[in-house]
């Protein structure tokens, strides 16, 4: 027969091995590392996102600066502090041109009336937002045919853009300027609009 005495050294057994198995307990369990969570991982995936974002943002930034403007023919497109002694010369000289730009060839064909007719032209089409694709085309007299200039583009140009006629007379440049939208079925006239801002320059 089991006496109190025999039961209580067990029941005081029992008690401490219960108190070792709490006592040693891995602290994982009270308090996990902060990189079992998913919080953590979570920020640092948003910060991750936005360093990544800015670093683009300076390589585009870097890669593509804003084009800087080294010419008047810019400023006068964009109706920033324009010279017009030139303008007024061509209008004096009473200059009108017709330009055409052959869509199978690219060949420009341009007619110059006036008072008027050197050796070569220089015909600009300048784009009003991304220098790249601005072209230049020289065009020689023709021998044949009195006021007909030939020259040729390289590539199709559409789209609108600002048209720049330079030529000379007695060792002064004229310029025709004026914004057209170009297409290689359409016929464009400089000389036929008003030259805006003249009558200040004459004041």
């Amino acid at each position: 027969m089991t006496t109190a005495s025999t039961l209580k050294p067990r029941a005081d057994s029992s008690a401490h091995k219960s108190v070792e198995r709490i006592l040693n307990m891995p602290a994982a369990n009270a308090a996990s590392p902060w990189y079992k969570h998913l919080w953590p991982w979570i920020i640092i995936a948003i910060l991750a996102c936005s360093v990544a974002l800015t670093l683009s943002m300076v390589t585009i930034a870097v890669n593509n600066p804003d084009n800087l403007v080294n010419d008047n023919y810019y400023e006068a497109g964009k109706g920033i502090n324009r010279s017009l002694d030139r303008e007024l010369l061509a209008q004096t000289l009473k200059l009108r041109a017709a330009v055409h730009l052959d869509d199978v060839t690219g060949e420009v064909d341009l007619r110059l009336n006036g008072d008027s007719q050197p050796q070569t032209l220089e015909l600009n089409l300048i784009s009003p937002t991304q220098p790249e694709k601005d072209r230049k085309i020289v065009l020689t007299r023709s021998g044949s045919e009195s006021g007909r200039y030939i020259g040729q583009l390289s590539d199709k140009v559409e789209g609108r853009r600002f048209v720049e006629l330079l030529g000379s007379q007695d060792e002064h440049v004229w310029r025709m300027f004026e914004e057209e939208l170009v297409s290689h079925d359409k016929e464009l006239l400089l000389g036929d609009e008003p030259l805006q801002g003249a009558e200040d320059l004459k004041n």
